[in-house]
């Protein structure tokens, strides 16, 4: 146990994709391997938080007794596990790649190649942080990532608005080293009235600079 310590607290999180059927063969998914959200919920785990750990479909794995990992495969199912659990937690940190569309409709048997083109008609899924923003308590803190290509720093501070967060991280796919499929990143935590930049580091490390920030936060 460090000194800062997150015991009694219960940390809900999201990490890796989300995959979204076109049918039972095909997705639409990302390049999110679910890195960074693993190594936040180590890092908290270790400072004595309970963690939930809601995740997309990924390779990685935990083993850590006080992580509870909930499986999931799509946005919607990724939502409704975050609906159910999110009263209860004192810091949500979103940190999954989630799908922003779903296919209208997904087939239920793979469809054949036919023809030169193929259309997709794709719906806006939930935004996750954004719905769960409106029920935030008073006594609970919220973290967002953003991962942005352009307008980075401007589109970040938006989302924080929009969605309620007391903290954003953003990545830019501009850092060579950072971003997905990545063992290292380069953050920039974004808060309403500071402004902090780390340099590039392993995942592990940035994982200890973002839980750090928000126990300054909780105990400030």
């Amino acid at each position: 146990m460090t000194e800062k310590s997150f015991k009694g607290k219960t940390v809900l999180l999201t990490a890796g994709p989300t995959h979204e059927p076109i049918d039972p063969v095909r997705f639409i998914g990302n390049h999110s391997t679910g890195k960074m959200g693993y190594a936040l919920a180590e890092c908290f785990a270790q400072q004595g938080a309970m963690v939930q750990l809601v995740s997309g479909p990924t390779n990685q794995r935990t083993h850590h007794a006080n992580i509870d990992v909930i499986q999931v495969t799509t946005a919607n199912e990724m939502y409704k596990a975050m609906q159910k659990r999110a009263e209860a937690a004192d810091v949500w940190v979103f940190a999954a790649a989630v799908a922003d569309y779903r296919p209208k409709t997904v087939a239920d048997k793979k469809i054949k190649k036919a023809g030169d083109e193929l259309t997709i008609t794709l719906v806006k899924n939930v935004d996750i942080a954004a719905a769960l923003g409106k029920q935030k308590k008073e006594w609970q803190f919220s973290v967002g990532f953003a991962l942005e290509t352009d307008n980075e720093s401007a589109n970040a501070r938006q989302k924080l608005h929009k969605k309620n967060l007391d903290m954003i991280v953003l990545n830019s796919l501009n850092d060579p080293g950072a971003g997905f499929a990545h063992d290292t990143n380069k953050i920039t935590i974004i808060e309403e009235e500071a402004t902090h930049t780390f340099e590039l580091k392993p995942k592990s490390e940035v994982a200890q600079d973002i839980v750090d920030l928000i126990w300054k936060r909780l105990h400030g």
